[in-house]
C-alpha cells in the first residue's frame, strides 16, 4: 500500500475531491482516482468520502493507492536508447511510433513493455498496472526524453515537481510559416475540443491554464525551426498552442489540414532537454536527447533549399 496525505487549500475550496487529487497527483487518471474512492480508499478528516465530496480549506485528505498487482502485460526485449540510469530512474530517448503505455487493444510494443523487460520488476507502482514507472508521457509520434521511475519515492518526487511546474522541458519543432516574432509566449487554457473528444483545443470555459514559451532558432522561408519551453504540461500543448497562433507543426495531421511535402510520420516535434531535482541527491540534473536522424536530415534539406 502507498499512503499519501495532503491538506486542503483555499484554492481547492468547493472542488470535488477527485479533481483535487487529480491536481495533486497530476499523472493519476481521473478514472483511476474514482476507482480508489469507490473502493473506500479516500478519507477526509479520517472519514471515507464519495467522489462528489467538496473540499474545504484545511481538510486533511488521505488516500491509499493499493499495492500493484503483477501487470498482465508482457515484458518485451525491445531496444531502448537510455540516456541515463541509476537506482531511482531512467531517462529514455523515445523513438517515433512508440506508444508510451498500453491501452485497450494495444498491449504490446509500448515503452512500458520495454522497460518491464529492462528493469525486471523494479518500477514504481503508483500509476497502476497499466503504467508502471510512468510519471509523464509524450505522444506516439513525438520523440525524445522521458523520465521513468523505478520506485514510488522517486515517482512521488518527480510528480510533485511536475505539479508545481518545476521541471525544465525544452522541445525542438519545425512549424509551417515564417514566424514574425523571434520569441514569445502563448498563455491560453487547453481542454477537450467541444466537437471532437479525441482532440484538444483552446478552451476558455473548461480548459486548464497552459503556457508555452517559444523562440526562433532558424528561418527557412515557408518554415521555421523553433524551441518551445513548457511552463505547464497539458495534452498536445505545443501542437495546440502553435496552431492557435497560425504556426502549426510540420507533419501534424490533427491540428492542421496542410499537407507536408516531405515523407513524414506525424508532427516534427522532439523533447530535447529535461531537467529536475534528483529525488535522492537533491541536486538539479539536466539531460539532452539528441535530435533523431529524420529531424537532422530535414533540417539539412531545408537549409539547402533556403540558400
Amino acid at each position: 500500500m502507498n499512503e499519501i496525505v495532503f491538506e486542503g487549500t483555499p484554492e481547492m475550496e468547493g472542488e470535488r475531491i477527485d479533481k483535487c487529487i487529480s491536481s495533486y497527483m497530476a499523472d493519476l487518471s481521473r478514472s483511476y482516482i474514482q476507482k480508489i474512492i469507490k473502493d473506500g480508499n479516500v478519507f477526509v478528516n479520517e472519514q471515507a468520502v464519495r467522489a462528489n465530496y467538496r473540499v474545504k480549506p484545511d481538510d486533511r485528505i488521505q488516500f491509499v493507492i493499493p499495492a500493484s498487482a503483477e501487470p498482465d502485460i508482457p515484458a518485451q526485449d525491445i531496444p531502448l536508447d537510455i540516456i541515463y540510469e541509476d537506482t531511482d530512474l531512467l531517462i529514455i530517448n523515445k523513438p517515433k511510433n512508440m506508444v508510451v503505455h498500453p491501452a485497450p487493444g494495444h498491449y504490446e510494443g509500448t515503452l512500458v513493455n520495454a522497460i518491464m523487460y529492462h528493469c525486471k520488476g523494479e518500477l514504481s507502482g503508483i500509476n497502476g498496472v497499466m503504467r508502471p514507472g510512468i510519471v509523464h508521457r509524450i505522444d506516439k509520434d513525438t520523440t525524445g526524453s522521458i523520465i521513468v521511475c523505478k520506485n514510488d519515492e522517486a515517482h512521488k518526487a518527480i510528480a510533485e515537481q511536475l505539479r508545481t511546474h518545476d521541471i525544465t522541458r525544452k522541445y525542438r519543432a519545425i512549424v509551417y510559416g515564417n514566424m514574425k516574432c523571434e520569441q514569445g509566449t502563448v498563455d491560453a487554457p487547453i481542454g477537450r475540443h467541444h466537437n471532437d473528444r479525441k482532440k484538444m483545443a483552446i478552451n476558455e470555459k473548461n480548459g486548464k491554464r497552459a503556457v508555452t514559451h517559444y523562440r526562433v532558432l532558424e528561418h527557412f522561408g515557408q518554415y521555421t525551426y523553433i524551441e518551445c519551453q513548457l511552463e505547464t504540461g497539458r495534452t498536445h500543448q505545443i501542437r495546440v498552442h502553435m496552431a492557435s497562433i497560425g504556426y502549426p507543426l510540420l507533419g501534424d495531421t490533427v491540428y492542421t489540414s496542410r499537407k507536408a511535402p516531405f515523407h513524414l510520420e506525424g508532427q516534427v516535434l522532439h523533447a530535447m532537454t529535461i531537467g529536475f531535482v534528483h529525488p535522492r541527491s537533491g541536486d538539479y540534473v539536466e539531460f539532452e536527447a539528441p535530435l533523431p536522424a529524420y529531424f537532422e536530415r530535414l533540417l539539412q534539406m531545408l537549409r539547402l533549399q533556403s540558400d
